[in-house]
C-alpha cells in the first residue's frame, strides 16, 4: 500500500501541431497523474484507463513542454492478494511499470475500431435467423474492402457505411436500456480505509475528465449529459477533506445535474446486521450530508453488492424520504432464481417501495451489445415494464465509466435489432416505471440472498464490536438527553456523537460487518470500536456525573450506596455485582425504574433464593422459584421448566447446550460462505477437559462451569449462571479458537412444535420456516436474527438470547446458534 511517484517532464514535437496527443502510462499498480498540485487522471491498466489526454488538437499557443507527477501505488485495481484475488496480500509483490510514452492518438482509426467491434457483435450474437445480424455482417465486409489502412481518406467512406446501419431506427416497442454511469468502490475490502479515498479520488477524477470530453451526447433527437452516479456519503467526506480542488469540481457537477448523488446512507452498509438505530443513523448521516452539501436528498436508496436486505428496510426507506430502491446482488443466488427485476417490496409493517434489479444482473457493465441483450432477454417482467437499467463502468475497486463505453452506446442508441440505448439517470429511469406500475408484483418480506450465510459469523471480534457499540452509542444518547432535561446548562455532546456514530456506521460497510475484508481492514476495525468503546465511557460518566450531581454529592458522606441505572424502557429488577468497601465484589439485588436510575442502599431480598444442589451422578440442580434446571457433568442442559408450569422444554433424551463442530469447506468464498453440505460433518463436541462444578452455591447467584476441547486445540470455557427471580438462565463462553475451516455451533432441542421460528430484526421480527419443504425453505438453512430466537407454540414457547451473534438457524425442533 506504498505509493511512489514520479516526476515525468514531457517536451511534445512541433511537429505534432493540430494532432491528438496522449501520455501514456502502463503500470500494474493504481495510478494518478497530477498536474499544477491538482489530481487530473487516474490510471488503471485493469480498468482501461492507460492514458492522459495532453491535448485534442495541438495549438501553437498551447505548452509544449510541461511537467506532471504520478502518484503510483503498490497495490492493483483488486489489491494484492498472492495467487488469488480473496488470498491474503502479498507483502513481496513487486509492482512493474511497464510503459510511459509520448504518443499521437489516431482519432478516425479508434472510431473505425469501435464500428467495427459492435457490427461484429450483432452479426455475432443477433442470430442466423435473424436478417439484421446478415446487414451487420455484410457491412462490416463492405468496410473492409472499402478501407485501405495506408490511406486514410478512405477511412471517412467506411465509416458512412457503419452509419448507415445504426441510424436505420427501431420501432415504437423496443425496450428501451437506461444507461446510467457507475463507480462501484468498496470502502474498505481486499484493501485498507486509506487506500480507498485514494481510489475515490482516482476514480472520481477520470469522471469529471470525461464529463469534459462529454458535455452533450445526441441521442433520439435530446440532448443528454453523460451522467454518473455516487452514492457513500462517507467517500463524499473524505474527497472533501482530502483533495478539496476535486471536490469543487464535483459539486460542479453536481448542481448541472451530471454526478448524481444516490443511496442516501452515509456507506453502503450490510442489509442484514445493523441494528434498525443504526440503520436510521446511516440514512440520517447520508441525507443530512446531501442535504448540506448539494441542498438535496435522496429518493433512491441503492445499495447494489450487499448480502441480503432486511424486511425492515422499506419502512426505514419511506421514513426518510426514500421511495425507490436499486440492487442486484439477488442474481447471485445459489438456489433459487428470484423472480422479478422490477417489484414493488413490502416490509414488515406494510411499507412499499419500487424496487429494480438491473435484468443484466451486474452493476459493472462495458457498454457492449452482449450485455443489451442479455439485459432484454434476462429481464423477468417482459410485458409489464418496457424500461430498465444497465450500469456501465469498472467496479468494486473503482475504475468507473470509459470513453470506450461511451461509444459503443452511442452507436446503439437507436438502432434497429438492438434495444434502445439512452444515457439516462435513476430519477428518469424510476419516473417511466412509476407510470408502468399497475402490473406490478409485490414481494413480501426479506430479500434473502442464497449466498456467503457465513458472513453472519465471519471475524467474532467485529460482530461484538459493532453490538457493543450501538449499545454504548445509544445508552450516551439516552443519559446525555435525561441530563439536558434536568439541567439546562448541561452541554449536549452532538459533535463527538456524530463522530463516533460516523466511525460505528463505517464499520458497518459491506465487506467490514460481515468480515469479508483483509487483516489489515480488520485492525482498522477493532481500533474504531475501541476508541468508541473508550470515547463512549467518558461521555456516559460525564452525563451521570451531571443527571445525579446531587445523589452523588449526598452519596460520597453518607453510608455504603450503590447508584444504578436502567436505559431501557422498562422496570427491571435484577441481581447486580458491585464493589464494596474492601473491594470485593458481593451481589445485590435492584429495581431500578424505566429510563431511570436508583440509589440503593439496602439490596432486596428475594421471595426464594437460588438453590444449587450437585446430586450423587455428579448432576447439578438449580432453582429459584420461577425456572428450575438440571445440567450434567458435560454441562448439557438436560431439563428446564418453568416451575409454576412443570412443563418440560428439554425432550427426553435430548442435550440442550451442545456445542458440535462442523467441518467449513466451501466451494470458493472463504471467508463469506457456508455451504449446505456443512452440516453432513456434524461432531458433537465430547472431550471433557474439566467436568462441571458448582462455582457459586446460591443465595442471589447460583454459578456452575466446566471446560471442553474443541477440535485439535482449541478450548471452551462456559459459566452457566441462574440469579434470583430471573426467568432465563444465562450462559458465559469463552472460546479460544485456533481451528482453520470449522465451524462451532451451540444447540438447543426444545419439546416445542411449530411450522415456523421467530427472529428479532431492526425494530421487529421475521417468522421463517422451521421445515425445509421447499427449495426456498432449505435454501435459508443459515439465516441471521439479532438478540434472539423463538420457537413458540399457543401457551409455550423457548427463547434463544445473545449479546453478540448473528448467525442462527431453526430446524425441526433444535435452535442454533452460530459461534
Amino acid at each position: 500500500w506504498e505509493t511512489c511517484w514520479f516526476k515525468v517532464e514531457l517536451s511534445i514535437p512541433p511537429a505534432w501541431a493540430g494532432r491528438e496527443v496522449h501520455f501514456v502510462w502502463e503500470s500494474d499498480g493504481e495510478g494518478m497523474v497530477w498536474r499544477d498540485a491538482q489530481p487530473v487522471q487516474g490510471l488503471t491498466k485493469e480498468g482501461e484507463k492507460t492514458s492522459y489526454i495532453l491535448t485534442s488538437s495541438l495549438e501553437e499557443t498551447e505548452p509544449h513542454s510541461l511537467t506532471l507527477y504520478v502518484e503510483l501505488a503498490c497495490n492493483g485495481l483488486f489489491g494484492a492478494g498472492k495467487g488469488s484475488m480473496i488470498a491474503p496480500p502479498d507483502p513481496d509483490r513487486r509492482f512493474t511499470l511497464s510503459k510511459a510514452e509520448l504518443v499521437v492518438f489516431n482519432r478516425d482509426v479508434y472510431e473505425l475500431l469501435v464500428d467495427l467491434e459492435i457490427l461484429l457483435d450483432m452479426a455475432r450474437l443477433l442470430g442466423e435467423e435473424n436478417q439484421r445480424s446478415f446487414q451487420a455482417l455484410y457491412t462490416a465486409n463492405q468496410m473492409v474492402n472499402v478501407c485501405d489502412v495506408t490511406d486514410p481518406s478512405t477511412f471517412p467512406a467506411a465509416r458512412d457505411l457503419a452509419a448507415a446501419i445504426f441510424s436505420q431506427r427501431n420501432g415504437e416497442s423496443q425496450h428501451t436500456i437506461h444507461a446510467v454511469g457507475h463507480c462501484h468502490i468498496d470502502s474498505a475490502w481486499l484493501w485498507p480505509y486509506e487506500e480507498t479515498i485514494r481510489k475515490c479520488a482516482r476514480s472520481w477524477v477520470t469522471v469529471v475528465r470525461l464529463m469534459e470530453c462529454n458535455p452533450e451526447l445526441t441521442f433520439a433527437c435530446s440532448q443528454l449529459k453523460l451522467i454518473s452516479v455516487l452514492w457513500q456519503a462517507q467517500q463524499f467526506e473524505w474527497v472533501r477533506s482530502w483533495y478539496p480542488g476535486l471536490y469543487a469540481q464535483i459539486r460542479n457537477f453536481v448542481a448541472k445535474g451530471q454526478f448524481i448523488p444516490v443511496g442516501g446512507t452515509w456507506v453502503e452498509m450490510d442489509g442484514n446486521l445493523p441494528s434498525g438505530e443504526s440503520m436510521v443513523r446511516q440514512f440520517l448521516q447520508g441525507q443530512r450530508f446531501f442535504q448540506e452539501q448539494f441542498g438535496r436528498i435522496c429518493s433512491e436508496f441503492w445499495l447494489p453488492d450487499t448480502f441480503g436486505y432486511s424486511a425492515q428496510l422499506p419502512q426505514l426507506m419511506r421514513g426518510c424520504g426514500i421511495r425507490r430502491f436499486l440492487t442486484q446482488k439477488l442474481s447471485w443466488n445459489l438456489v433459487n432464481t428470484f423472480p422479478h427485476h422490477t417489484f414493488f417490496w413490502e416490509g414488515i409493517d406494510g411499507s412499499r417501495v419500487l424496487t429494480h434489479f438491473p435484468p443484466g444482473d451486474s452493476y459493472g457493465m462495458h457498454g457492449r451489445v452482449e450485455e443489451m441483450l442479455k439485459t432484454v432477454k434476462n429481464n423477468k417482467d417482459k410485458g409489464r415494464v418496457n424500461h430498465s437499467a444497465l450500469l456501465f463502468g469498472f467496479g468494486d475497486g473503482g475504475g468507473g465509466p470509459t470513453q470506450k463505453m461511451l461509444d459503443r452506446m452511442k452507436r446503439m442508441g437507436d438502432t434497429d435489432g438492438l434495444p434502445r440505448v439512452q444515457i439516462s439517470t435513476p430519477d428518469r429511469l424510476f419516473s417511466v416505471l412509476e407510470k408502468e406500475s399497475s402490473q406490478l408484483c409485490t414481494w413480501v418480506g426479506e430479500l434473502f440472498l442464497e449466498l456467503h450465510n457465513g458472513t453472519y459469523t465471519t471475524q467474532a471480534q467485529i460482530k461484538k464490536g459493532n453490538r457493543e457499540c450501538e449499545r454504548i452509542l445509544h445508552d450516551v444518547e439516552v443519559l446525555s438527553t435525561l441530563a439536558v432535561a434536568q439541567d439546562g446548562t448541561f452541554q449536549y455532546p452532538a459533535s463527538q456523537l456524530q463522530r463516533l456514530w460516523r466511525l460505528l456506521l463505517l464499520n458497518q460497510f459491506h465487506d467490514v460487518l460481515p468480515g469479508s475484508c483483509i487483516q489489515l481492514v480488520v485492525e482498522d476495525a477493532l481500533q474504531y470500536y475501541a476508541e468508541i468503546r473508550r470515547a463512549g465511557a467518558r461521555l456516559q460518566e460525564e452525563a451521570v456525573q451531571s443527571l445525579c450531581r446531587e445523589l452523588l454529592q449526598r452519596k460520597a458522606g453518607s453510608a455504603e450506596s450503590t447508584l444504578v441505572l436502567n436505559t431501557l424502557p422498562w422496570e427491571r429488577t435484577e441481581v447486580i455485582s458491585r464493589t464494596g468497601p474492601a473491594g470485593t465484589e458481593t451481589l445485590a439485588l435492584v429495581t431500578v425504574p424505566s429510563m431511570g436510575y436508583a440509589l440503593v442502599r439496602e439490596p432486596l431480598l428475594p421471595p426464594q433464593p437460588v438453590a444449587v444442589r450437585k446430586q450423587e451422578d455428579g448432576c447439578i440442580v438449580m432453582e429459584n422459584g420461577v425456572i428450575a434446571v438440571c445440567l450434567d457433568v458435560m454441562g448439557h442442559l438436560t431439563s428446564l421448566r418453568l416451575v409454576d408450569s412443570e412443563r418440560e422444554s428439554v425432550p427426553d433424551g435430548c442435550y440442550a447446550n451442545q456445542f458440535a463442530l462442523f467441518d467449513d469447506v466451501p466451494l470458493y468464498w472463504d471467508a463469506w460462505d457456508v455451504m449446505d453440505y456443512h452440516l453432513e460433518t456434524r461432531k458433537p463436541v465430547t472431550t471433557l477437559l474439566k467436568p462441571l462444578e458448582i462455582t457459586l452455591a446460591g443465595g442471589l447467584r447460583g454459578t456452575a462451569s466446566f471446560s471442553l476441547q474443541i477440535g485439535e486445540s482449541s478450548t471452551l470455557t462456559q459459566e452457566i449462571i441462574l440469579d434470583a427471580m430471573c426467568p432465563y438462565l444465562r450462559f458465559l463462553t469463552q472460546v479460544e479458537w485456533k481451528e482453520a475451516h470449522k465451524f462451532l455451533k451451540v444447540e438447543f432441542p426444545v419439546q416445542v412444535r411449530s411450522t415456523n421460528a421467530t427472529y428479532e430484526i431492526q425494530f421487529g421480527h421475521l417468522q421463517r420456516p422451521t421445515h425445509w419443504n421447499t427449495s426456498w425453505d432449505w435454501a435459508r438453512f443459515e439465516v441471521w436474527a439479532h438478540k434472539w430466537l423463538d420457537l413458540s407454540e399457543h401457551g409455550f414457547g423457548v427463547a434463544l438470547l445473545n449479546d453478540c451473534k448473528y448467525g442462527a438457524s431453526a430446524h425441526g425442533n433444535v435452535l442454533s446458534l452460530s459461534l
